[in-house]
């Protein structure tokens, strides 16, 4: 009989999984390269935004001239800033993941489709795609803990 019932609080805790809630993407998150830090933000749409507000390297090669987003297709847009960038935008909780919104790729200027789960409460599974969400490129990142903003 112990032993049964140890089978069955081991199988329980065995599904006991993270349980997400919306908000838990909210916070500070490093890039998979730590290059970059992006806070995700909930806006009064109730969707999920993110923006860069740290870089590991923030100027160009001279160390003087702040890096811009000068990929972006709108010439208009060239001399903004990458530090403020918004790249994370309308991401939508359904419940079991964040779905529907966009990632920008400031490196090459291309937007893509995007979508987020979350293993662990420190850990979220960004999704770029184009199209159908198998044919895309996943990155993780990491939640920067408190002691180190």
């Amino acid at each position: 009989m112990k032993n049964l019932l140890l089978i069955i609080f081991c199988a329980f805790g065995a599904m006991n999984t993270f349980a997400q809630k919306g908000d838990d993407l909210l916070g500070i998150w490093h890039t998979e390269d730590e290059k970059s830090r992006i806070e995700i933000i909930k806006k009064s749409d109730g969707k999920y935004y993110g923006s860069v507000i740290w870089l590991k390297e923030p100027y160009e090669e001279d160390g003087k001239t702040i890096k811009v987003d000068d990929e972006n297709p709108d010439p208009k847009k060239r001399a903004t800033p990458i530090v403020g960038l918004e790249l994370l935008k309308e991401l939508t909780w359904d419940g079991e993941e964040w779905d529907d919104g966009e990632i920008y790729d400031p490196q090459s200027g291309n937007t893509y489709s995007s979508m987020a789960t979350m293993p662990d409460v420190n850990t979220i599974k960004m999704r770029g795609y184009m199209g159908f969400s198998l044919l895309g490129r996943t990155t993780v990142w990491t939640r920067v803990p408190k002691d180190k903003l």
